[in-house]
């Protein structure tokens, strides 16, 4: 991604400062705003909110960047800016597993960020050429040509997104204690009689895969699986090869 270095929030919400309009920066409101996501969550962010923390009107903010969107849009680039590797130094299956496992420490670090960073990185407004041109380079190095290789640019970006914004996704914040409670205690009514395979392996799969578990991955990491879910894309990928 763009040449940025990431940010990791301190371990608290940014107290508000005296900082006058005349020492802001678009990159002091893009790490603001990324600490107060941190530690607040997608949905308590505003513009508003935002100038309040930094102890300047709204007007401050917007002059350097006009919107919320174009602030997440920054946010999600600083958050993402250090994932593509200038080159592949082993293969392009290396390339591939670096790659994954870069974008889900960056959402690891930032969870609130995860669904916001599938968002942009599907449909992304300020489009990162450098890391497309390249994830193409490594795909066509492997041997991918034409639509195949649009099918496997397609397939690797997708699947890179997919795994970590769904095992760090936000849990519910309001009553949260009632709805772990709620799946727990629908996971006990599971029976041998009503859902054979599902009783079978309980104790292997409850808090440890997607739909039967109460935490997301900031709490419950699911790192086998993960390294698991590489290996089958890049086998997949792999075998289309093969097909030629």
């Amino acid at each position: 991604m763009a040449k940025k270095t990431a940010v990791k929030s301190p371990k608290g919400p940014m107290t508000r400062s005296k900082r006058s309009a005349s020492t802001l920066s678009k990159e002091v409101i893009v790490a603001a705003a990324l600490d107060m996501i941190d530690h607040e969550g997608l949905e308590s962010f505003s513009i508003r909110r935002l100038a309040k923390t930094l102890g300047v009107f709204p007007t401050a903010v917007t002059w350097y960047l006009a919107s919320r969107r174009e602030i997440l849009a920054e946010v999600v680039e600083l958050v993402t800016s250090d994932l593509s590797p200038a080159r592949f130094y082993e293969s392009w299956q290396e390339y591939l597993r670096l790659v994954f496992r870069k974008f889900r420490s960056a959402i690891r670090l930032h969870p609130h960020m995860a669904q916001l960073i599938g968002t942009h990185l599907i449909a992304n407004p300020t489009v990162d050429l450098e890391f497309v041109e390249r994830m193409l380079s490594a795909l066509s190095y492997a041997g991918f040509r034409g639509d195949k290789l649009v099918a496997a640019y397609n397939t690797a970006i997708v699947s890179m997104v997919g795994f970590a914004t769904q095992e760090f996704g936000p849990i519910p914040v309001e009553e949260t204690d009632k709805w772990r409670d709620d799946i727990r205690g629908r996971l006990k009514s599971v029976t041998p009689q009503s859902f054979p395979t599902l009783a079978q392996h309980m104790s292997l799969l409850q808090n440890k895969a997607f739909i039967v578990r109460w935490q997301n991955g900031t709490e419950a990491p699911l790192d086998a699986s993960f390294e698991f879910f590489i290996e089958t894309v890049i086998g997949g990928l792999e075998a289309m090869l093969a097909l030629r």
